[in-house]
C-alpha cells in the first residue's frame, strides 16, 4: 500500500465506492470494490487504477477488467 487510492478516488471522481471485502499483508493484498455511478466515470476510475499499477481479476459477481 503505497498511495491512498480510495481517498483519491473519493476526492477526484464522481462515484460511490463500497468496499465489499479486503485483505492486505506486507506482501500484497486484494480489495473487492463496488463502484456506482455513470459508466464513463467508472471507466475513468479503472483507467486511474491501472495507471497506479493495480491489477484486476474476476471478483464477487462483477466482470473481469
Amino acid at each position: 500500500v503505497r498511495e491512498p487510492l480510495l481517498y483519491k478516488i473519493n476526492r477526484s471522481f464522481d462515484v460511490v465506492v463500497n468496499i465489499r471485502g479486503a485483505s492486505v499483508t506486507d506482501q500484497g493484498g486484494f480489495i473487492a470494490l463496488e463502484l456506482e455511478g455513470e459508466q464513463s466515470e467508472i471507466d475513468r476510475v479503472i483507467q486511474y487504477l491501472h495507471s497506479q499499477g493495480v491489477t484486476f481479476g474476476e471478483g464477487l459477481g462483477g466482470t473481469e477488467r
